[in-house]
């Protein structure tokens, strides 16, 4: 029997575009994501925070990344705020369920500690959940990943078997804890976490899902960012009058030709199939709950945690560091044949020898029609895809919204759809009140009282309020965008509202106070003092 609190399975995928997966416009195969949509709602303008730690904190927590100790990523950056390190000024959505009876799973990635090898009161069964398989680290080989771990124990030796994959390996094990909760806990609700790798970097996928591929991308990126647009129009995510931005400045036109195209199709075909073999383990996942009788009651969510990431491999960063420092890869396969590190077109990616990227332009057409990338607060660094399905709640099948959300809006959501109070203490300690909003009444109509959000990541920052944005690209000025009229960014209104820029500019300051964030310039002295990376700071030093 059901249980009537609702289960929630909430699905992150990492580094992919706006415009990706089919519901969303793109070429990417994805009938498991796509029936989702189909039976629940698309959000048009929901919002991550621009970079994978501090998405990950923020929506677990409800909090804004600063404010619970990951204001970059998970690699001490000095002072409070910045320690990389879910602190203990918040409590995390299976934290809080537990105490409302829930039984909570997680599968996949973590990266909200700094600690990589040894337990922590950072690590995911010291923060709520009652089972974790996956990985501590943020990134790293799909056929042999670093930090697998089981519970808080190391389980590396897993990945060496045949046939491993990690994408497969996560999928599997949600479908299995699904399974197990039905036998050993029926009645009981559940929160499962399900948090994919792919298609973050490197490009790594089987043979058969790269080939369904073949040919998919040939008319390149520029017709393929006109089409999607237009896709994206027809559906009615995006507005008419919404302009497509300008190709990357970067990037050429894909009529000048290169002699490495074979290789430039190729990588976008493997990143296509890492997408695809995502969809097909939650298709796997969604058999799972059917088959228990659990899918009616059952919240699924799906989004990813930052546009899609425009970086080269390695870019300025070597080998010795991705390796033995970052601990994002290793330097021999299983087999012991040597990875061949770097975007290197005389390789084809794919294979668990390469390790390798797709670059700015693919990453321009996975986040079209919107312009910038992961790291940025424009549009193409924080537009997000947002899934909700919930037969048991969810009447407007098949609709979409368009009121703005983001990523602390998430605990809030789920907080509220399974009646859980947000503690004031957690174990005897005082937690960060909720900064997050109820998405509740937007499952039946489209539509909130107007409040401001904000973002902050590397200097680069903004916040909206109605139709108002103010955003920057470190250290550059301040620009202002009328959203309504304008979500691609292409008029920068702030010369003719200077008012309303320096009133939006000092919320942000109150803002940026209160939550602890330190203007980028000390943040980069302290990371230079302490040796920390370059390719950390590097850029908003230049």
């Amino acid at each position: 029997m059901n249980p009537s609190k609702p289960n929630v399975v909430l699905i992150l995928n990492d580094d992919m575009g706006y415009s990706d997966i089919g519901c969303y416009g793109g070429e990417i195969d994805t009938p498991n994501l796509d029936r989702l949509a189909a039976n629940g709602l698309r959000f048009s303008q929901f919002y991550n925070t621009a970079r994978c730690s501090p998405s990950r904190a923020s929506m677990l927590t409800g909090l804004h990344p600063h404010q619970t100790g990951v204001g970059i990523l998970t690699y001490d950056s000095g002072p409070e705020g910045y320690a990389g390190n879910l602190n203990q000024k918040c409590v995390t959505i299976p934290q809080a369920l537990k105490g409302n009876g829930y039984k909570t799973y997680m599968s996949g990635k973590w990266h909200v500690s700094s600690s990589l090898t040894k337990p922590t009161d950072s690590w995911p069964l010291q923060r709520g959940f009652d089972e974790f398989f996956g990985t501590i680290i943020g990134a790293g080989s799909f056929y042999d990943p670093n930090t697998l771990t089981r519970g808080n124990v190391n389980v590396e030796h897993e990945a060496k078997k045949e046939g491993f994959f990690y994408t497969d390996a996560i999928s599997d094990q949600a479908v299995a804890y699904i399974e197990g909760h039905q036998r050993d806990n029926p009645g009981t609700p559940f929160f499962e976490y399900v948090a994919y790798t792919a298609p973050h970097w490197p490009l790594h996928a089987h043979d058969e899902d790269i080939a369904k591929y073949k040919g998919r991308f040939d008319k390149g990126w520029d017709k393929l960012r006109e089409a999607r647009l237009q896709k994206l129009v027809d559906s009615g995510l995006l507005n008419a009058a919404w302009k497509l931005t300008d190709r990357d400045p970067t990037q050429p036109p894909w009529t000048e030709g290169a002699p490495d195209k074979a290789w430039i199709l190729r990588c976008m075909e493997v990143y296509a199939a890492q997408i695809d073999r995502m969809d097909q383990g939650i298709g796997r996942i969604l058999r799972a709950l059917e088959k228990s009788g659990q899918m009616d009651n059952t919240i699924v969510i799906f989004l990813s945690d930052n546009g899609a990431c425009a970086e080269d491999i390695p870019e300025e960063v070597t080998i010795d560091e991705l390796v033995n420092k970052l601990m994002i890869a290793k330097s021999h396969t299983r087999s012991g044949e040597p990875v061949h590190f770097g975007n290197d077109p005389s390789r084809m990616p794919g294979p668990e020898n390469t390790y390798q990227s797709y670059g700015p332009a693919w990453a321009n057409l996975s986040n079209a029609p919107f312009r910038l990338y992961k790291h940025w607060i424009h549009e193409g660094g924080i537009s997000t895809p947002m899934i909700v399905h919930w037969p048991k709640g969810i009447a407007d099948k098949g609709a979409v919204r368009h009121t703005p959300g983001y990523l602390p809006d998430i605990m809030a959501t789920i907080l509220d759809l399974t009646g859980t109070q947000y503690p004031k203490t957690f174990e005897n300690r005082p937690v960060e009140p909720l900064e997050g909003k109820s998405l509740a009444p937007v499952l039946k109509n489209d539509a909130l009282p107007e409040r401001p959000m904000f973002w902050e990541h590397e200097g680069n920052a903004a916040m909206r309020i109605g139709k108002w944005k103010l955003v920057r690209d470190h250290p550059k000025a301040w620009e202002l965008y009328d959203m309504e009229a304008d979500r691609t960014e292409l008029h920068n209104l702030a010369s003719a509202h200077p008012q309303r820029v320096a009133e939006m500019a000092l919320q942000y300051e109150a803002w940026a106070d209160r939550c602890g964030v330190i203007p980028r310039a000390q943040i980069v002295a302290l990371m230079r003092s302490q040796g920390v990376t370059k390719a950390f700071w590097e850029k908003a030093d230049e």
